[in-house]
């Protein structure tokens, strides 16, 4: 059973964004966008209400990071 995420796991949900949006530029995704993507993820238990403008940057970084890879790898 995954483990249950939430808004501190940037890495894990960098990862799972990038299979759920393969083809998407995560510097493209507005903030408000990538909060709803992110409490869209099955294994997202975290508090909607809870996430502030350092844990999306963070999340869309390891996005970022993942698209790079897959992209330019």
């Amino acid at each position: 059973m995954p483990k249950p995420l939430n808004w501190d796991d940037a890495e894990d949900i960098g990862i799972l964004l990038s299979e759920a949006h393969p083809d998407t530029d995560p510097l493209t995704v507005r903030f408000t966008d990538l909060h709803r993507y992110v409490i869209e993820l099955p294994d997202f238990k975290g508090d909607p209400k809870t996430s502030n403008e350092g844990k999306l940057e963070a999340i869309q970084m390891a996005w970022h990071e993942e698209f790079q890879d897959r992209t330019q790898g």
